[in-house]
C-alpha cells in the first residue's frame, strides 16, 4: 500500500529536484491498452532509474499481473485508491519516477486527484473514430484545464492499416492535441506477456521483439518530451 511506501520514504529532500517525476496513464474508456502501457513503460524505465508503479485502478488488473511474475519486474508497485495518499505522492522521495494506472472513468474522484498530482499525462487510445471521440473528450474535459504537460499515445495498431493511424494522428494535430510519433502495434504478444506475469520486453515469442521495441520508442519519446 501507498501509505507503507510513504512511511519508509526518506526524509524530505532539500531541493525541487529531487522530488520524483510523477506520470499518470489516463483514458475515460476501458479497453484501450492503459495498463499495459502503464507497466510496460514502468518496466522500461526501470531499468534506469528508480521506478515505482501505483495502481490506483480499483480493478487491479496492474496488480494481478505484476503479482503473477515470478521474478519480479524492475519497478516497486503499490496498490492505492485512497485520494488523500494518491494527493501526498510527492513526499515520496525513494523513487525517480512514479507512473500511475488510472481507473477508466472520468468523473471518478480518484482519476481527478492523481490528474491533478501529476507532472505529465499519457493518453492511450486505439485510433477507430469511436475511441479517438471518447478521448478528445478526455483531453478537452479534463485534461486541458489542468495545464498539465500531456501527450496522446495511439495503441492497438494494426499493421496492416497504418493509414488509419496516421489520419487519427493528423486529426489530434488540427485540434491541437499533441500525439507521440511512436506507436503500439496490436500483437498477441502483449496477451501472453500478462499471463506469464512479465512485461513485453522479457516475454519471449512471436512478435515479442517487434512489441518490445514499440514501447522502447514509446518510452523514448515520452522522456524526451517531458525533459524539454
Amino acid at each position: 500500500m501507498l501509505a507503507e511506501t510513504m512511511k519508509k520514504a526518506k526524509p524530505p529532500a532539500t531541493t525541487e529536484d529531487n522530488n520524483p517525476k510523477i506520470l499518470a496513464i489516463v483514458n475515460g474508456k476501458g479497453g484501450v491498452g492503459k495498463t499495459t502501457t502503464a507497466v510496460n513503460l514502468a518496466a522500461i524505465w526501470g531499468e534506469k532509474q528508480d521506478v515505482l508503479l501505483v495502481d490506483a485502478d480499483p480493478q487491479g488488473s496492474a496488480t494481478w499481473w505484476v503479482e503473477r511474475s515470478e521474478k519480479g519486474m524492475e519497478f516497486d508497485l503499490s496498490q492505492e485508491t485512497d485520494t488523500k495518499l494518491l494527493a501526498e505522492m510527492r513526499s515520496i522521495k525513494d523513487y525517480n519516477l512514479i507512473v500511475i494506472d488510472t481507473p477508466p472513468a472520468l468523473r471518478s474522484e480518484v482519476l481527478a486527484t492523481v490528474m491533478d498530482a501529476s507532472d505529465y499525462i499519457v493518453l492511450p487510445t486505439p485510433a477507430a473514430p469511436m475511441d479517438l471521440s471518447a478521448l478528445i473528450e478526455t483531453v478537452q474535459k479534463a485534461v486541458m484545464p489542468l495545464g498539465v504537460a500531456y501527450r496522446v499515445l495511439l495503441t492497438k495498431v494494426d499493421s496492416r492499416s497504418l493509414k488509419e493511424t496516421l489520419e487519427a494522428q493528423n486529426t489530434l494535430l488540427e485540434l491541437g492535441i499533441p500525439v507521440c510519433h511512436a506507436f503500439v502495434r496490436n500483437y498477441k504478444a502483449h496477451e501472453r506477456a500478462v499471463l506469464e506475469g512479465v512485461s513485453v520486453k522479457e516475454w519471449r515469442g512471436k512478435n515479442a521483439q517487434e512489441a518490445s521495441a514499440d514501447y522502447r520508442r514509446v518510452a523514448d519519446e515520452l522522456k524526451r518530451d517531458w525533459s524539454k
